[in-house]
């Protein structure tokens, strides 16, 4: 019998393992090549499994097992075949078993079906070319008719069931669950905690007049759209602003390495995006060479796939700097942690209209406190201070941006 092996496949020489966390397939179902089986989570990244050829599957891993890479977790049956159109199935069909079309859809659609019940199949999508959305299936599972999806699961074969969601063990109070944390949220604690533990942290703040920056934005948003077909946001404004002080601070774009200090002459910024599954920092790269278009363009890229679980470990390498907006979630003020090996990270926040002393007299303006969290081992408070009023004084006059001033 030809079996092929569906093995954990390499994903980068800092990874060994990772957690098998759902199989997007049902053990025994006919699979199509390239079909996505499974599901992995590493310490570093969320990627699928794809199957190598068509045919049957049977798994040799239950969903929420530790797996290392090259291991075998399901083999395929290549003989095997879908039955004849027309003819009738062996057995009953599967309460849930995978269907072509959910396949095709996203790993963030997939999950949430998953946890609402929804089956994806009866779904009309909005999405492009017809493609089942996330808020497809969360107004899916709000109808009213969702009220009795979750029946239909319970009574489900158990066979047919792939698992998608951690074990959630209940209190014998019913107030508590406990849940495994996953590889990811994992490594996000290990890594803010080893670098409150490994750099001498400081947080030093400004605040930041957005008027011109507004209406810049006010003045040319439509003609910007209609040129590039994607809106100017804040984030490009600030990335620019942190290129330009990283040049005039260059002890900012350095890290340390060992006992050495590691300067670096290129400006790959860090953007944090929240996910689902936790905050991720992909990067985008030479943002001192595109114009305000091209960073919006890379920002919404790297940011759909770290929502869509498809970065990979060359989207988080290279990172000089980092900038983190808790504005878009309402926060006033923060001190983010640096994203290490880097030595700082910039946190924007809330805008919001406060009185202030302009010439004597007061006036209302749009307000942003900025918040520069950097490794006072390496980074002088002079040279914080001096980044973050460079930051300041390019948003406040974008002009300076494109004189270099």
């Amino acid at each position: 019998m030809p079996l092929i092996e569906v093995k954990i496949p390499p994903l980068g020489e800092s990874i060994s393992s990772g957690v098998l966390a759902k199989w997007h397939v049902a053990d025994g179902s006919i699979v199509k090549k390239d079909q996505p089986l499974f599901e992995l989570e590493t310490d570093k990244i969320t990627s699928e499994g794809l199957a190598d050829s068509a045919g049957k599957i049977t798994f040799k891993v239950q969903p929420g097992t530790e797996v290392k890479i090259g291991e075998i977790v399901a083999v395929i049956d290549s003989e095997a075949s879908a039955p004849a159109a027309g003819s009738a199935p062996t057995a009953p069909a599967p309460a849930v078993a995978a269907k072509p079309a959910e396949t095709a859809q996203s790993p963030a659609v997939r999950r949430v079906a998953a946890e609402t019940g929804v089956d994806v199949s009866k779904i009309e999508g909005t999405g492009k070319a017809g493609r089942v959305t996330k808020g497809d299936v969360l107004a899916a599972a709000s109808a009213p008719a969702a009220t009795s999806v979750s029946a239909a699961v319970a009574t489900a074969p158990a066979a047919a069931l792939p698992s998608t969601a951690p074990v959630i063990s209940p209190s014998p109070a019913g107030k508590r669950t406990r849940v495994k944390m996953t590889k990811l949220r994992q490594t996000i604690a290990k890594r803010l905690v080893s670098a409150q533990h490994e750099a001498a942290m400081l947080t030093t703040f400004n605040e930041v007049d957005m008027s011109a920056v507004m209406a810049l934005r006010a003045k040319y948003q439509d003609d910007f759209v209609k040129k590039n077909g994607v809106k100017l946001g804040f984030m490009s404004f600030f990335t620019k602003a942190v290129v330009h002080a990283l040049k005039e601070v260059p002890g900012v774009n350095a890290q340390i390495d060992g006992d050495e200090i590691v300067q670096n002459h290129y400006y790959d910024v860090s953007m944090a995006v929240s996910t689902e599954k936790g905050l991720v920092v992909p990067v985008v790269r030479d943002c001192d060479k595109l114009d305000m278009a091209g960073i919006e363009k890379a920002i919404a890229e790297v940011a759909k796939k770290a929502r869509d679980g498809k970065l990979t470990l060359p989207d988080f390498e290279g990172g000089c700097f980092t900038i983190t907006n808790g504005g878009i979630f309402g926060s006033m003020l923060s001190t983010p942690i640096i994203n290490a090996p880097q030595s700082a990270i910039l946190g924007l926040h809330a805008i919001n209209e406060r009185p202030m002393a302009v010439n004597g007299q007061v006036v209302i303006r749009p307000m942003m406190y900025l918040a520069l969290s950097y490794d006072h081992r390496l980074v002088d408070g002079k040279e914080a201070v001096t980044f973050l009023v460079k930051v300041k004084q390019a948003i406040e006059d974008p002009t300076r941006l494109l004189l270099s001033v």
